[in-house]
Formats: structure tokens, sequence, C-alpha cells
């Protein structure tokens, strides 16, 4: 009966799989759901589309938008703002339609203090060897970096008590499973339908 969609925020440390596990619920169709673009200062790449991929700004723009309180959430990564606009998600949700985010921690600790009523999903590895070889296979990032960000990834485990859901990447499959199980028990959770047949009550 409810009527507002879920905000669904899926996080976790670099190389848990996050990217690869909302594009398995994607081309499987899982459970319908909208995908937030994001706003980036970087420049486009080849057969990226604006409006579609990103929102591509100036850096002059990216400011005025967190200056106006624009973004749910930003960051800078590597010299470049990333940000999800604010008013797009909004919308969304009051039309019903349930909205995805993929983002790092940072960023959903931004997104809890904005709207805490969201369902936080923290992607964790198996183990800290399986991050390790993850983080190792994609052949992107030096045996320093790699250490670095396993040492970051300890930290973030451990902010796992702040989400609502803890799902082990062990396998794609299995992790998409638990997800989904977690979207069809959110939307018949009682404190998300209650006001619905609390008006009904009174309007019977």
């Amino acid at each position: 009966m409810a009527d507002k969609g879920l905000l669904l925020v899926l996080s976790g440390p670099s190389g848990v799989g996050k990217g690869t596990v909302k594009s398995a619920i994607v081309e499987n169709k899982v459970f319908p759901f909208e995908y937030s673009v994001s706003m980036t200062t970087r420049k486009p790449r080849p057969g990226e589309v604006d409006g579609q991929d990103y929102f591509f700004v100036s850096e002059e723009r990216f400011q005025e938008a967190i200056k106006n309180g624009e973004l749910l959430e930003y960051n800078n990564y590597v010299g470049h703002y990333y940000g999800t606009p604010l008013a797009p998600v909004k919308e969304m949700l009051h039309e019903g339609k349930d909205v995805l985010l993929e983002i790092d921690v940072n960023g959903a600790q931004k997104v809890r203090e904005k709207m805490p009523d969201g369902v936080f999903i923290f992607l964790t590895p198996p183990d800290l060897h399986t991050l390790h070889l993850r983080l190792e296979h994609r052949g992107t990032e030096s045996e320093d970096v790699i250490r670095g960000r396993i040492k970051q990834a300890r930290n973030e485990i451990l902010e796992m008590e702040d989400y609502d859901y803890a799902v082990v990447n062990d396998t794609v499959a299995n992790a998409v499973d638990h997800i989904k199980a977690i979207v069809d028990a959110e939307h018949v959770s009682v404190k998300r339908v209650i006001d619905d047949y609390r008006k009904m009550v009174k309007e019977d």
C-alpha cells in the first residue's frame, strides 16, 4: 500500500564488487528501480552521454550546487568532484519508484544524515584475503595502493554497525539474491506501511 519508493544505498569498501553486483541486478532485472545519475566535473569519456552517464558540469557549477544544498552527497576523487543531485532522487521516491545509489562509505554517511529512512546495505567481502585478491585482479593499482585500500577497508568494515543490512559478496548471484530479499521485506515492513493503514482505518 505504501506509495513512496525505497531509497536503497549499496555501499562497502573499494574492490568489494558494488558495481558488479549493481550491474547484475540491472541485467537480470531482479527488481525495478531507478538509478540516480551523478554530477561530475570530469570531462566525458568517449561514448558517454550527458544526462545519461553523468551530468557533466564545470567546477563553478558544482561548487554552486554544494553551496545551495542541491547534492545528497559528494566527494572529490583524483581531482574531480562527483555528487548525487538531491532533487531527482526526491522526485523519483515521491513517484513511488525505488532508487538505488551505489556509493562509497563516506558518501553513504552523508546520505544517512539527510535521508535516514533509506535502506542502507553494506556489501562485504568474505574475508580480507579475498578482497586483496580482487584488488590485485583489477591490475590497475600498485601493491602499495592495494595495501592502503585494505587498511582503509578494515576501518570501513567496522562502520557496518551504522547500516541496516550486511550482505557478503562471496558470489555475485548470492549477493543479488540477498539484496532482492531485503528489498521485498522492506516493501512490506510495518514501519513503511503503517501510515497507509492508519489512513484506511480512519476513512472506513
